[in-house]
């Protein structure tokens, strides 16, 4: 099983700063934009189409249902905010909505292309208007407001219309920009670099990036989760499930043509090179000692990845221009095979709470970002092939080492993995016994089994949970929860994502291994608690929860479109192997909160989430300058969950693991859990 963060959590993995994007950008080749369907494109539309008719958990037909959500969904991805079309483009398309899906049926894309197109056109419109807004005057002390809720406005009638839309909306970004402290010409300079960027990478779109973008309109209409994978794609998935590749260990991200280096893996064949530097701009790159050097300004990202990823033990020469400036030189890199440690499961201990003697607990925190296993190497059967059961086992003997006496396991940015991995991972804090049920279409129940009898940890077990905790994750915490093996902690609620993902890669089934046609990440499954209920759209409860103002992030996955119904299956017998019940949850409770409300740090948080809340729920903004920034001063929410997404991401790179205020009271949860226990035992 794959997993998706799906859409808060694909907010995630935007930029190509991201854990894909290390050494595989997924930014925006020369101005090459798509002129028309190419050969591959109909033997894999049928492909795919194939797979979803026949395979799909839902087994619904190529309607005209699912025409007119792959239309509505086409478009939220090209325009979500409805700035670029006019409805006269749109009333145009809508003649063909009905038609898409027996257009699709027949490998024929070409209404993709007429629509990006129109798409570009209209984009170098908005970029001359944009040029013209930014070189006029504008009165911030007008009462004047901006709409957020796509579905309340229309798409502009007329220039005028689209003219007044633009003009708010460059309003306000110079006062969101004010709040960064950028105003002026620096603030103007800015915007027109932003949308100069998106104009080129909008035209350097290629053709598998269109195709990718139209299939997908079509595959999620059936659930969130089931995408068409270009090749390049693909190959970012494997790297990041494998949690290693070959290259130079360089973060790379493209600015205004020019592709810049913004972080150096630690450890990493640039970083031990030292020639090269974080801000350095790459202009050229070639091929060992000889090969001619490349120009790569204007170049799409992941062509320039291409050419710089190599196999370990050749060469790569990169032309650069220094950061601070000057004439570009020339640093030869020898590849290496490079491990993403920031990816991998990790562990420390912390000293918190006080024993009945005084002294403090000693309790071990892991934070597991996914559920990671280097697939190709489990199919050629390595016997140490990159595991995340591996990887944690390891920890745990090294805490019970070091006399833990609690295990913290952390799931809050965990967006799921494979399947087999929460599996086992589940096995190592339960003897043996049912973790998960799988229903499929056809309505017959599997149930996977941990068949180990041994345990990695048989003391004390939290598992924190937030709203980004999906899939594999969710199958893990309910399996816990359900044996009252351990305590959920956290958020409300998990993702709610509960749904299997199966990887068909679409050469092999064509035409064999050799032919890159890109993968189907299809759904064929539901899954469910051992306890029969499924985590679908609801997610897993927690036992005690804290406040967090990711609880209240939209995005979960009854916020998606189109997601899979709750649903129940028989629940199965299993023998409980802890006394995590109601009771001791409803005293950890109570605990907390006291703790809660003695705190500024959680009391400030508390007022932030109103804010929040209120904010959000207006879906507009205020365009006069004294009320936004009063309001924005006030809290942000844009910049709140930006800057929480950023954490999210950020956290992996940071040398340990941070102990901050919610950290603190997991660790004080624990240990009331610890002395409730204790208390327990000494009464009976």
């Amino acid at each position: 099983m794959t997993s998706s963060y799906s859409s808060a959590l694909r907010r995630l993995s935007i930029t190509c700063l991201l854990t894909v994007a290390l050494f595989a950008g997924l930014c925006s080749s020369a101005w090459s934009e798509p002129v028309g369907p190419n050969a591959q494109d109909r033997p894999i539309t049928l492909a795919m189409l194939k797979l979803l008719e026949r395979e799909h958990l839902s087994r619904h037909p190529l309607d005209k249902e699912i025409s007119e959500r792959a239309f509505t969904l086409f478009f939220k991805t090209l325009d979500p905010m409805k700035l670029y079309f006019y409805q006269s483009d749109m009333d145009e398309f809508l003649r063909q909505k009905d038609e898409l899906g027996s257009l699709l049926l027949k490998g024929d894309i070409s209404f993709a292309y007429t629509v990006f197109r129109t798409l570009l056109h209209r984009v170098d419109e908005r970029m001359k208007l944009v040029e013209e807004l930014l070189a006029a005057p504008h009165d911030f002390t007008v009462d004047e407001e901006m709409v957020f809720d796509r579905d309340k406005v229309e798409y502009p009638k007329t220039p005028d219309e689209a003219r007044d839309r633009w003009r708010k909306r460059i309003k306000y970004d110079l006062l969101v920009l004010k709040l960064d402290k950028k105003e002026g010409q620096e603030a103007r300079d800015k915007l027109i670099h932003r949308y100069r960027n998106f104009s080129r990478w909008m035209h350097q779109t290629d053709a598998s990036e269109l195709l990718e973008m139209y299939l997908n309109a079509f595959a999620r209409s059936y659930d969130p989760h089931s995408d068409y994978m270009s090749p390049d794609t693909q190959k970012n998935l494997d790297i990041m499930m494998s949690l290693e590749l070959e290259g130079i260990g360089a973060v790379l991200t493209s600015e205004d043509g020019y592709i810049v280096v913004k972080e150096l893996v630690a450890g990493g064949a640039a970083d031990k090179n030292g020639q090269l530097k974080v801000e350095d701009k790459i202009v050229g790159v070639g091929q060992n000692g000889e090969g001619e050097m490349v120009d790569v300004v204007e170049m799409k990202l992941k062509e320039v990845v291409k050419l710089i990823r190599g196999k370990r033990g050749t060469t790569v020469r990169l032309s650069v221009i220094p950061v601070g400036g000057g004439e570009s030189k020339t640093i030869t890199i020898a590849r290496e095979k490079i491990e993403l440690k920031d990816s991998e499961a990790r562990g420390q201990v912390f000293d918190a709470g006080r024993k009945p003697d005084g002294s403090a607990y000693r309790i071990g925190v892991i934070e597991l970002p996914s559920f990671y296993m280097d697939m190709a190497g489990a199919r050629r059967g390595l016997g140490d092939f990159k595991s995340a059961t591996r990887d944690v086992r390891n920890i745990l003997d090294a805490f019970k080492k070091q006399g833990v006496e609690a295990v913290v396991l952390d799931l809050r940015r965990n967006g799921g993995g494979a399947l087999s991995e929460a599996i086992t991972l589940t096995g190592l804090f339960i003897t043996e016994g049912p973790v998960v049920q799988k229903k499929g279409s056809d309505g017959r129940v599997q149930v996977d089994h941990d068949t180990n009898s041994s345990v990695a940890w048989d003391g004390p077990l939290v598992v924190v949970i937030s709203k980004f905790s999906a899939s594999a994750s969710e199958i893990l915490a309910g399996a816990i929860q359900d044996y009252g093996r351990g305590l959920v902690v956290g958020d409300h609620s998990t993702h709610g994502k509960g749904t299997v993902q199966s990887l068909v890669d679409l050469g092999q089934r064509l035409f064999g291994p050799s032919a890159a046609m890109g993968a189907m990440k299809i759904t064929l499954q539901q899954f469910y608690r051992p306890s029969g209920d499924s985590t679908q759209k609801r997610g897993v409860l927690a036992d005690v929860e804290i406040p967090s103002i990711t609880t209240h992030f939209e995005g979960g996955e009854a916020d998606l479109d189109y997601p899979v119904e709750f649903d129940r299956v028989k629940g199965l017998n299993f023998n409980r192997q802890g006394d995590v019940g109601p009771a001791l949850c409803q005293q950890l409770q109570q605990l907390s909160q006291q703790r809660v409300q003695g705190s500024e740090s959680f009391q400030k948080l508390i007022r932030n989430i109103a804010r929040y809340e209120e904010q959000k729920s207006k879906k507009i903004a205020t365009l006069q300058e004294e009320k936004f920034l009063k309001e924005r001063t006030e809290l942000n929410a844009d910049k709140e969950e930006e800057e929480t997404y950023k954490k999210l991401n950020d956290s992996s790179k940071k040398k340990g693991i941070e102990r901050d205020y919610y950290l603190d009271e997991v660790l004080g949860v624990t240990a009331d859990y610890l002395n409730l226990e204790a208390a327990a035992k000494a009464s009976r």
